[in-house]
């Protein structure tokens, strides 16, 4: 077992232990968790006309069916533009294992969302932890983000499309809070999910090359 594979299952398990710590919080109240309360209403205080738009537009990003819509852009596009079938195949394995994981995590926890008074939009009856638009729009972003990295675009743009991909990460789940519809907690569990489950992909994708290719590793 290679030195890199072993450095993605550590990381992937350290990612589950800091989840199963923040779920554990959040289910009993105490830890970051008892610091919610005061985050929401410090994103409250600071509501304006002008950042509710924003926040609202960003979130629509992240919603089911437009997050879908991309993910069937993005992987038709991968396929057409590399004429490879493993970029479409890693998009789409991704958001559908970020979906996966939402639902059952959130059923498993079964934490339930600030007041609906505090909601700004349609409110969203559903549990709240993790963030399924900060968990599946954080693996969207960062995945095409890895793959324009391995493109061979050029290094500006692929330093470009990073950060665009953290900063839209970021403030897909600041908005979450931002509208109130989650707790900072729930977002917090999102990018760990998020990260750890980019992590597996990332080991699977090397693991499955060096045995196609062992010379070359």
């Amino acid at each position: 077992m290679s030195r890199r594979v072993i450095l993605g299952l550590l990381v992937s398990v350290l990612g589950t232990i800091a989840f199963a710590v923040q779920a554990d919080a959040a289910v009993e109240g105490d830890g970051l968790a008892a610091f919610d309360p005061q985050l929401t209403q410090n994103f409250i205080a600071h509501r304006t006309t002008f950042l509710s738009h924003v926040a609202q537009t960003i979130t629509f990003i992240g919603s089911v069916p437009v997050l879908t819509a991309l993910t069937i852009v993005a992987a038709t596009m991968l396929r057409i533009l590399t004429r490879r079938w493993r970029p479409a195949i890693i998009i789409t394995v991704g958001m559908a294992g970020a979906a996966s994981l939402t639902y059952i995590l959130k059923i498993l926890i079964g934490r339930h969302r600030p007041d609906s008074s505090l909601v700004i939009g349609t409110v969203d009856h559903g549990f709240s932890f993790p963030s399924g638009h900060t968990l599946s729009s954080t693996v969207f972003f960062l995945l095409l983000a890895a793959l324009l990295w391995y493109s061979n675009s050029s290094r500006k743009i692929k330093i470009a499309g990073a950060i665009a991909a953290a900063a839209l990460s970021i403030a897909m789940g600041l908005s979450r809070v931002y509208l109130g519809y989650h707790w900072a907690t729930d977002v917090l569990a999102g990018w760990t999910v998020a990260l750890t489950w980019l992590c597996l992909i990332a080991t699977a994708v090397h693991v499955i090359e060096t045995r196609r290719h062992p010379t070359s590793n």
